[in-house]
């Protein structure tokens, strides 16, 4: 959901000013003993993840009283560039564990050999978001959103002008220079918007992001220079922009009756955020039983309950309470677009390199 990556990634993406304040504040480290199955050099687990990553500190908190290690955050901007990273640096690991890999990247990273087996219990409803073609254990699935184009609806309606209701109206000439687009290369949900349109598209997907291009869609790093910087309601210039299915939530008026945004449904790609623990070698061993611990953590009641209102994305655990506003403003889409994860594998680096081709035109 997912950078999951929201609004504070949305991942993303799964965001608001609080969310956003989450963010900033990062989380406490509080030093703790360990429970004596690990060495003097094992009290820290190292948390590898995206810039979006954020939990409440009370959370950090118990996980380190409880477990007996003292939890390090090390954020590595969008999913992509941190995938892109663990497969550079899978011979000297920046971390123990990692969370932030999502499906359209993790393939990548798998066929790597970036990850160890671990199995860990899922909570009831995660097993459906588990990686196909996963059959050694390297990810877990942790959260899940979806990847739509968000339209500022309160912009429109002051312009005048209606808003686009799919992928074909974002080529029409009303639309020129509206539409903002976080990078495929570098960004997941950038990727995961790319994937979109070659389900939709199919072989004749390059003509459609030609059409984009030449209708004056502009690319970007991540989804956070496009929705903080770009998007209108951010005080950008652009009220079309890549974002998640759950961003209406955040973005409501000041009586928090109306959202000002919404997603278009029709063509969105399921993203799922992964945890994973990084495979070390002789010379430079991870800890292994802290990033089982942290893999545990994620998975538990407490953290599931707070990925929503604090990283606007969706648990992967089934009877999770979200937000009242979600039931109304975060609505999901009947159907998403699907590639095939071992398609994805074959494919994505070629995808990647005629989509670079066309928008560098």
């Amino acid at each position: 959901m997912r950078a999951r990556n929201h609004l504070i990634r949305l991942t993303s993406p799964v965001i608001g000013v609080a969310a956003l304040a989450l963010l900033a504040s990062g989380c406490s480290l509080i030093s703790s003993e360990n429970d004596g199955e690990t060495g003097a050099t094992d009290k820290s687990v190292t948390l590898v993840t995206h810039e979006s990553f954020a939990l409440p500190d009370d959370l950090v908190a118990a996980f380190e009283k409880e477990s007996g290690f003292q939890l390090e955050i090390s954020k590595l901007e969008d999913a992509g560039a941190l995938t892109n990273q663990l497969v550079l640096t899978k011979d000297d690991p920046v971390g123990d564990v990692v969370f932030g890999v999502d499906n359209s990247f993790a393939t990548r990273a798998i066929d790597e050999d970036v990850f160890a087996s671990y199995s860990p219990t899922l909570p009831a409803g995660a097993e459906k978001f588990e990686l196909e073609g996963d059959d050694d254990d390297a990810l877990t699935p942790i959260d899940n959103g979806n990847v739509c184009v968000n339209v500022d609806d309160a912009w429109f309606r002051k312009q005048g002008i209606p808003a686009p209701t799919g992928l074909a109206d974002l080529t029409r000439p009303l639309y020129k220079d509206l539409f903002v687009i976080p990078g495929a290369s570098t960004s997941s949900p950038g990727l995961a918007f790319l994937l979109s349109t070659i389900e939709e598209y199919g072989d004749e997907w390059p003509t459609y992001w030609e059409d984009l291009v030449a209708n004056g869609a502009k690319v970007v790093k991540g989804w956070s220079d496009a929705y903080f910087t770009d998007f209108t309601f951010s005080g950008g210039d652009r009220p079309i922009v890549v974002s998640y299915d759950s961003s209406p939530a955040f973005t409501l008026n000041k009586a928090g009756t109306k959202s000002t945004t919404s997603a278009l449904l029709d063509n969105c790609f399921e993203q799922v955020e992964y945890a994973g623990v990084l495979q070390g070698d002789e010379d430079d061993e991870t800890n292994v039983a802290g990033a089982h611990a942290v893999i545990d953590w994620l998975l538990s009641p407490e953290v599931q309950a707070a990925l929503a209102p604090t990283m606007y994305v969706f648990p992967v655990a089934d009877g999770v309470e979200l937000p009242a506003e979600w039931a109304t403003f975060a609505k999901r889409p009947a159907d998403t677009e699907q590639v095939e994860p071992a398609e994805i594998a074959s494919e994505r680096q070629a995808w990647l390199e005629e989509w670079t081709e066309i928008i560098s035109r």
